[in-house]
């Protein structure tokens, strides 16, 4: 079992009934979520979906307009918990005109007991780069300082905000190994990614959020199992709202010519496309991996919501 930092196994950042709003628009709606000593938890959703908002709630760079946040049991805004996190954002700007090495010095000088600077390095992968200014860096070599600023003080709890977007496959497998590292030492991280396979791979937990509202929660597994547990795809004259609609059917979308639906028995709803549709053809069957259960689990809040605004 991975040592935790946390002994008394209380969260180490929660959001308690949060509601966080802009005007008319509600980013997120009242909602209970925590993550545990130790533990990687990946926080997904489509885009707008509240994921940033909430990372921004529990960093303590929003408040909220209801309910509450804590980090390490305190106001996220208490020196005392930020100096316990990392957080790796979109949203973070970085000057051009410094070093990679001076960046690290700098941002290491503001915490108490920093990482060592050579294991900084080591777990961002940028050996090698330490004497280059950071506006001459690609994309990729930019993330990486990111990831290091990131872990620069020796954080109990990484926030870590669309990490891999731009970067290529050996670069998201530095991200992979430096996040996996810190898990193994008990360390907690928070994790938002729209690579629905780097959350199967590394997450202990997934929660899934939409228009504002978790809509579900569990382990990988769990999530794929309480999704449609199979995929149908198939090339029908039906229209996408048609085939959506239909008993059964958790989601639905169009892969190119053919139509592609997420149930949990494909039977009765392939014999139903079958009624309505004699000329069905490409039938294929299978199971629906993460990316699937993702869609499907989005695609049913969707449509009930929409039942309900019916009613």
């Amino acid at each position: 079992m991975k040592p935790t930092i946390e002994s008394d196994g209380r969260p180490v950042a929660e959001l308690r009934q949060a509601v966080k709003r802009y005007g008319p628009v509600t980013a997120v709606a009242s909602i209970d979520f925590a993550v545990r000593p130790g533990e990687v938890v990946a926080l997904l959703g489509p885009n707008g979906a509240g994921k940033t908002t909430a990372v921004q709630l529990l960093l303590g760079l929003v408040r909220p307009s209801a309910g509450e946040a804590r980090l390490f049991g305190r106001d996220p805004r208490s020196p005392a918990a930020r100096v316990r996190a990392g957080a790796m954002l979109q949203i973070a700007k970085v000057p051009e005109t410094l070093k990679v090495k001076e960046h690290l010095h700098l941002i290491s000088s503001y915490y108490p007991q920093p990482l060592p600077e050579g294991e900084v390095i080591a777990a961002a992968g940028l050996a090698g780069l330490e004497d280059r200014l950071f506006g001459k860096l690609s994309g990729g070599q930019r993330q990486r300082v990111l990831f290091a600023l990131a872990l620069c003080g020796n954080p109990d709890l990484l926030f870590l905000d669309e990490p891999t977007v731009g970067l290529d496959v050996e670069s998201r497998r530095v991200f992979w190994g430096g996040i996996e590292e810190k898990a193994a030492q008990g360390r907690s991280v928070l994790l938002t990614t729209h690579y629905l396979e780097e959350a199967d791979a590394l997450a202990d937990r997934i929660v899934l959020i939409n228009r504002g509202r978790i809509v579900a929660e569990g382990t990988p597994a769990e999530i794929k199992a309480r999704a449609a547990g199979r995929k149908v795809r198939c090339r029908t004259a039906l229209r996408l709202e048609e085939v959506a609609a239909l008993t059964g059917v958790h989601g639905a979308r169009r892969d190119g010519e053919l139509t592609e639906l997420f149930v949990a028995d494909a039977e009765p709803v392939i014999r139903e496309l079958l009624r309505r549709d004699p000329g069905l053809a490409a039938l294929e069957v299978r199971g629906a991996d993460l990316e699937e259960a993702f869609l499907a689990l989005t695609g049913a809040k969707e449509k009930e919501e929409k039942e309900e605004v019916a009613a």
